[in-house]
């Protein structure tokens, strides 16, 4: 187990903090709220694989520990539960605040889709930063409740074995089930379907406007056809991202927390086994995904992602280079490279892109790509 949380670890992180790189480039070309809180989202699992990183260093510590202590030896049950309840609270916490940042970005899309105009006049640094302080106060006291509270704790003595169940007591989790998860999940649910309501409702339009501009001149027909694509493009790509985020949750979260219900209700499945060495790496599996579904698949993202991998290999090229010109001519040599003076600067191959797409992207919203 501690082999796979190593790995997991090291991916989740990997990946996220590359995410977030390029999202702060692009927030200081420009700040959009949107872009704060999928910022937020890489951050959160981020923390969710440092924390993967602490369990898997105290599963290779029990392994190690208990393989050369001596038989009459009887290790400190409470001290090693309190430990582990904070490595448990670790966990939870940037968990807790990664769901709430796919919860807040859903929110978004559908604040802009359902309400544009005052969308517009709401959104800004304030909300963004109003709602990033309340998600991780929630994140953090929900995640140490456990810790603070002593009925959240299991009574029975701890065996060793750091997991969920091992030191949080099942009233813990069905407070966490009602408090949190279900009614995260049900406005997901929600959110979605009234996207995909007001999509449809807009493709009805259109699809009138069509049949009434095909009775009527060619110009006007090209005229009342143009305009109704923008909002459309932009409800379908809200509707996809959504229906993306709420797959996901679904897919990845859904079973951790049924399986739970069932290992509480049923006390002769005997399912505490299936729960902490495979559903639960499922879920967080979702940090891994997170910065795929919800940044990559952006195209300012990948465009700033491919800017940052043309300069560092720019600028190894360029050192290259330099080398060995300095071995063939000894004479001072000035350098042509684009990355070399500063490393800010990007390929003009990919630069190029950039430009084209902000110029063009500048009269929508700042939220409308997200």
């Amino acid at each position: 187990m501690g082999t796979v949380l190593s790995i997991a670890s090291s991916l989740i992180i990997s990946t996220n903090l590359l995410v977030a790189a390029a999202l702060l480039k692009l927030l200081l070309k420009k700040c959009s709220q949107s872009w704060c809180f999928v910022f937020n989202l890489a951050l959160a699992d981020s923390l969710v694989g440092v924390a993967i990183t602490g369990l898997a260093v105290e599963d290779f510590n029990s392994n190690v520990s208990y393989a050369h202590r001596p038989l009459n030896a009887t290790p400190s049950t409470a001290q090693a539960k309190t430990r582990c309840l904070m490595r448990m609270a670790f966990v939870i916490s940037p968990c807790i605040a990664s769901i709430m940042s796919m919860f807040l970005i859903s929110l978004d899309r559908y604040a802009a889709i359902k309400i544009p105009l005052r969308y517009s006049l709401l959104s800004g640094k304030g909300t963004a930063a109003g709602s990033l302080l309340v998600l991780w106060i929630t994140s953090l006291t929900m995640g140490f409740m456990p810790v603070m509270v002593r009925q959240l704790q299991t009574e029975t003595s701890y065996d060793g074995f750091c997991a969920f169940f091992s030191v949080i007591h099942n009233l813990g989790i069905i407070i966490f089930l009602s408090i949190f998860f279900f009614p995260v999940l049900a406005i997901f649910i929600y959110i979605y379907l009234d996207i995909l309501k007001i999509a449809s409702s807009h493709q009805k339009q259109i699809c009138r406007v069509r049949q009434a501009s095909s009775w009527n001149a060619d110009h006007h027909h090209n005229q009342h056809q143009h305009h109704p694509h923008h909002p459309h493009r932009s409800h379908v790509k809200a509707l996809r991202t959504v229906a993306v985020l709420v797959g996901c949750f679904l897919a990845l979260w859904c079973p951790f927390f049924v399986v739970s219900i069932v290992h509480i209700l049923c006390k002769r499945c005997a399912l505490k086994v299936v729960i902490e060495n495979h559903v639960w790496l499922l879920g967080l599996s979702n940090s891994l995904i997170n910065p795929v579904v919800y940044a990559i698949w952006q195209r300012e993202v990948r465009l700033q992602l491919a800017a940052m991998f043309s300069c560092i290999t720019g600028r190894s090229l360029a050192a290259s280079a330099a080398a060995v010109t300095e071995r063939s001519d000894p004479q001072p040599h000035v350098q042509t490279q684009a990355c070399a003076s500063g490393g800010d600067t990007q390929n003009p191959s990919l630069l190029q892109p950039i430009t084209n797409n902000e110029d063009h992207a500048a009269p929508q919203s700042a939220t409308t790509s997200v």
